[in-house]
């Protein structure tokens, strides 16, 4: 008999929101994890005592009643965590070479004051919101129709999302407004789902810009705080957790439509058997690397070798003696745009090589000491920076360790630093001469930490053929293998959280109200 009724690979927002719903309706649950912090894109890790998040920036809808905010609770992780408002007045901020565009709190605030800056658009911008606002709730809707575009029932439930929710995101933008400010701003946050305008299906930027719409929250203590709460409810439930725990593959057992998952086998060469297994990681590493292609159906290695991965990102962590107040700087994000044209951010990340000086098309900045003022260590304030790009120009050093990258790269790391300072100091001036830690990560930190394909970001990119039925299923066709995470229904954190909870209620076979019913364990508390 095995010493555990579940074993979970990677300990992501995914992993860790089954593992908790399991372990609440008494399941022996133990969670593996490759790295030594746990967390996957949610964990935080120090810098010279400076924290640092890689993955989280905002969370939207955790305001009271807010569907976030129910997910977390009803989990019963509540009672540990704490979260911060972003400025309600521009938790975004759109920030053009001339002027700044604030997004505040509340659908309305953020329509009324697009129509105040671009008066001559005011129909089009009505209409626009309009059809996001039908677009949102049709999603709603939806949601409880397996399988997003699950055919003629969402025609008479939703008809917005079935003959709207496919269309490129830019093209109907473009039928409504003229003015190439106007677009990048209703455009600028596509970064959140990491697809170019151009290609995402307007269901999926509504649902992020939907997401928002309430305004924007930070943990308190950064993304980290997620995952510790998830493990020590984890804990208290009995569960366990094992860093550092490479898993080599998943033991498969039997042929054809008889594989059955019966264990899994570590880098150290120990088996641990259990009759159900949740894969956190990716498309790529649970398919071909953990399950081997030739334990899959024709179909299914067809489906994966086709996959297309998400952008992947240059990482730039720094802490500044600046001082930020001084400079207007505050909790809102910056979506850094040096051109109007969003579309651009996507093709230069599309580039096999990163020659040339100077800017980037754009960037995502973000002053975490002022999203959680708690993490301030000695006046010094800490910033992240984005830019996406592909793993192509990175892929020549991809055989070398971490530790022992060669000088070209390092070198390289050294240009593309310049140029990422040259991008964000419109809005953070004389940064370079304020510097106190700068840290890069490329597409290959990504894989070292967090052990995502090629870097991605996102696992599958949010493409049309990736999305709703063109999504992974939570329920592999090897029986007792479970997938979650951002190759599957949902990305960002709390659309990963909810894959969790869907394989835990697929395997548990309670529905998923029935695994949210913790709430008494605790509130979230809000800090204003």
């Amino acid at each position: 008999m095995s010493d555990w009724d579940v074993v979970i690979i990677g300990s992501g927002a995914g992993g860790l929101s089954a593992a908790v719903a399991l372990s609440n309706l008494g399941k022996r649950v133990l969670v593996l994890e490759q790295h030594y912090l746990p967390g996957g894109w949610t964990h935080s890790f120090s810098l010279e005592g400076h924290k640092f998040s890689p993955g989280v920036h905002y969370i939207g809808q955790m305001q009271k009643g807010g569907p976030a905010r129910k997910l977390f609770e009803g989990l019963g992780v509540g009672g540990d965590l704490e979260f911060c408002e972003l400025n309600p007045d521009g938790y975004d901020h759109v920030v053009f070479e001339d002027e700044t565009f604030d997004i505040p709190r509340g659908r309305d605030k953020f329509m009324a004051r697009l129509i105040k800056r671009f008066p001559e658009e005011r129909k089009g911008i009505e209409k626009y919101f309009n059809l996001m606002k039908k677009m949102y709730y049709g999603l709603n809707r939806a949601g409880d129709i397996n399988g997003l575009l699950d055919g003629a029932k969402l025609i008479f439930k939703a008809p917005v999302v079935v003959f709207k929710g496919m269309t490129p995101a830019s093209k109907i933008i473009d039928k409504y407004v003229k003015d190439i400010k106007l677009k990048a701003i209703l455009e600028s946050r596509s970064g959140d789902h990491g697809i170019s305008p151009a290609r995402v299906p307007f269901a999926q930027h509504v649902a992020i810009d939907g997401h928002y719409w309430d305004g924007g929250w930070y943990p308190k203590g950064g993304g980290g705080a997620i995952p510790k709460a998830f493990i020590s409810r984890l804990k208290k439930n009995g569960g366990e957790i094992r860093l550092r725990t490479k898993v080599e593959k998943i033991i498969i057992e039997g042929d054809g439509k008889n594989r059955r998952a019966v264990g899994v086998l570590l880098e150290s060469g120990e088996e641990i058997r259990t009759p159900t297994i949740i894969s956190n990681a990716d498309a790529w590493i649970t398919y071909n690397g953990l399950v081997g292609k030739t334990n899959l159906s024709k179909k299914l290695a067809k489906k994966i070798a086709g996959l297309e991965p998400s952008v992947s990102a240059l990482s730039l962590y720094l802490a500044t003696d600046l001082d930020i107040d001084s400079l207007g700087l505050d909790s809102g994000n910056y979506w850094i745009m040096n051109s109007p044209d969003v579309d651009a951010t996507y093709r230069f990340a599309e580039k096999d090589e990163l020659k040339g000086e100077g800017k980037f098309p754009g960037a995502f900045l973000t002053v975490t000491t002022k999203k959680d003022p708690s993490k301030m260590k000695n006046g010094i304030h800490t910033m992240e920076a984005f830019i996406f790009v592909s793993y192509k120009p990175f892929e020549q050093w991809k055989d070398s360790q971490t530790d022992e990258r060669p000088e070209e790269y390092t070198a390289f790391k050294k240009r593309l630093t310049e140029r990422m300072f040259d991008t964000i100091e419109g809005v953070v001036p004389n940064l370079r001469e304020h510097l106190v830690i700068c840290e890069l990560g490329t597409p290959l930190t990504n894989v070292h930490y967090v052990n995502s394909y090629r870097g991605n970001l996102y696992a599958t990119a949010k493409s049309k053929q990736q999305l709703g039925l063109g999504a992974l299923p939570i329920n592999t066709e090897i029986s007792g293998l479970y997938h979650c995470g951002q190759s599957t229904a949902a990305h960002g954190v709390l659309g990963v959280v909810m894959t969790g909870i869907m394989a835990a209620s697929k395997i548990s076979g309670k529905n998923v109200e029935e695994l949210l019913i913790h709430g008494d364990e605790g509130e979230i508390k809000l800090h204003p």
